[in-house]
């Protein structure tokens, strides 16, 4: 129901802690660490930045 409500153009804003379904469905993500807006822009490169991938897999693995 989502992709078709997209498709016809409609902005939506969607919470969600799933990375995969979140890249699957938006053109723009903006993702938040502890209240504070740490990147927003297009799903590749927003999942390439290292604070995105510091916040989610921790300092031990979060080396982009």
């Amino acid at each position: 129901m989502v992709r078709r409500i997209h498709d016809r153009g409609v902005t939506l804003v969607i919470v969600e802690h799933l990375v995969r379904v979140v890249t699957e469905l938006a053109d723009r993500i903006l993702v938040l660490d502890q209240g504070s807006v740490i990147a927003e822009g297009e799903a590749g490169s927003v999942m390439k930045d290292p604070d995105v991938v510091t916040a989610y897999l921790g300092t031990r693995f979060g080396r982009a």
